[in-house]
């Protein structure tokens, strides 16, 4: 069976209703092109996915939503508007930092507010510390945003721009730990403000201080909640994409990509059915994508993998005012709980754990009188370990539960209503290289035109999505790449 399309309009299959490709799909759907979505899970979001388990509503990717301006974006090139879709409420504190020694600082993203915290917790020297570090972060922020994030890569070349030296002069290309410390020296605070390095796939001590962006995204633009849950993103998107004219297809795979020379002709589904295109994006996990298009680019350096996670689902029935929407739950240990995980590819002995109760902004996620949380644990990735998770999974499981009993959420395992792990082996089944969901670390030799490109060498009309290539991990700049994927398409065949 073939799929009806409009042939001379630019026909374009996107592989993926992730948010990745959802953006691309609405930023071609703006630019006049003929859009098909497949997608092998029944619902959109991707990794941004969903568990529904005795009447709790889970979240099962990104917890954290920041620069809903990129949603904005997206949307924009339809002639909708983030209001039209999502009610999104914005989280004050954006954190609470809970720390080994019983006290907690919460994070604002007002900078009076925050100076405030800072002082009460740290005192004025360190109050006037932040607002020097919020001043770098913001400049950092502005240096990078248009230049080496929001852009495409063709070669080195593209680094020789005027913000290259404007970076270098705002200390880029130093540690992040020792760019955070030279604002800041308590030692909480420091953690605060570079925390954020892990989600990049690095330790804050060897992380570019670049990477403080991230920082920016979360202590100062502001973290956001939709309500209904992450879960929401997914659905706003593809709604506006299929008002808009795309024709999305869920619970069928993409099993083959049929080629003429250096073109891809049409894509082939696991039900037999056969999409003809003029042009494809693909938004898999990267090693899955380049197996689909029958590629090895070659690299001087191999990949370097992210650590991956466990994460830990509980419907519970009480609450503990101790936790707020979000709380990094911080062990005494710091550098040595990264390299645990990254270098000695054992689990942290102290965990810092990332805690999320979406259900403090919205009640209807649970059952009434009852709370979801999500705690998230670093752990080390598959190729950095040899650990058997579907033995050690629940022993660590009941690890991270006592853990989190001893720091303040007493009668937490009694409290259990549902439950469900996610594991690094887990992770590997559905997919992602290395048993990640984080894809490639943000090392130097992958950040900027470093990084896999969005192109792909020998394929004329195919384009790359998602947090394994150009700009990189984070549903901010996944966000980022289905523009830039669809920025490719436009450029190769004209129009607006």
């Amino acid at each position: 069976m073939t799929t009806p399309t409009t042939p001379g309009r630019g026909r374009v299959v996107v592989i993926g209703a992730g948010l990745s490709g959802l953006a691309c799909a609405l930023h071609l759907l703006g630019a006049g092109r003929d859009v098909t979505i497949l997608e092998r899970d029944p619902h959109p979001g991707g990794r941004a996915g969903r568990l529904d388990l005795g009447g709790f509503r889970f979240d099962t990717g990104p917890t954290v939503l920041t620069m809903p301006e990129l949603l904005e974006e997206a949307l924009a090139a339809v002639g909708e508007t983030v209001a039209d879709r999502l009610d999104l409420v914005p989280l004050r504190p954006a954190y609470r930092a809970a720390f080994a020694d019983g006290s907690t600082i919460d994070v604002h993203t007002d900078a009076d507010a925050m100076a405030a915290e800072v002082a009460r917790t740290a005192g004025e020297r360190e109050a006037d510390g932040y607002l020097r570090l919020r001043d770098w972060l913001t400049r950092l922020y502005r240096a990078e945003m248009g230049t080496f994030i929001d852009a495409q890569f063709d070669s080195l070349l593209d680094l020789a721009r005027p913000d290259l030296l404007r970076l270098a002069g705002l200390g880029g290309f130093g540690r992040l730990s020792t760019a955070v410390g030279r604002h800041v020296r308590d030692e909480r605070l420091r953690r605060i403000f570079s925390f954020q390095a892990l989600y990049a796939g690095v330790a804050p001590r060897r992380a570019l201080a670049a990477y403080a962006v991230i920082a920016y995204m979360d202590t100062i633009a502001g973290v956001y909640f939709p309500r209904g849950g992450m879960r929401a993103l997914g659905d706003a998107l593809a709604g506006a994409a299929v008002k808009a004219g795309a024709v999305l297809r869920y619970g069928d795979a993409v099993t083959d990509l049929e080629r003429r020379g250096d073109r891809v002709t049409a894509a082939v589904t696991a039900s037999g059915e056969r999409f003809p295109c003029d042009q494809v994006v693909v938004t898999a996990d990267l090693p899955a994508a380049y197996r689909l298009l029958g590629v090895a680019p070659r690299r001087k350096v191999p990949l370097r993998f992210s650590p991956s996670a466990v994460v830990l689902h509980l419907g519970v029935d009480r609450n503990w005012e101790r936790l707020h929407h979000h709380t990094i739950s911080f062990g005494a240990a710091w550098d040595r709980t990264f390299d645990e995980i990254i270098r000695r590819g054992r689990v942290m002995s102290d965990p810092s754990l990332l805690v999320t109760r979406p259900t403090h902004t919205d009640p209807t996620l649970a059952p009434e009188g009852h709370q979801s949380l999500y705690v998230l644990a670093p752990a080390p990735n598959l190729a950095a370990g040899p650990i058997d998770w579907d033995t050690e999974g629940p022993r660590y499981r009941d690890r991270l539960v006592a853990t989190l009993e001893e720091r303040g959420l007493t009668g937490l395992d009694a409290s259990v209503r549902v439950e469900h792990l996610v594991t690094p082996a887990d992770w590997a089944r559905q997919g992602l290289a290395r048993g990640t969901p984080f894809s490639l670390a943000h090392t130097f030799s992958q950040t900027g035109p470093f990084r896999p490109r969005n192109t792909v060498p020998g394929l004329a009309n195919v384009a790359l999505a998602g947090c394994g290539t150009t700009p990189g991990v984070g549903l901010p700049t996944v966000l980022i790449s289905g523009k830039l994927a669809a920025a490719r398409v436009v450029a190769r065949t004209g129009g607006r």
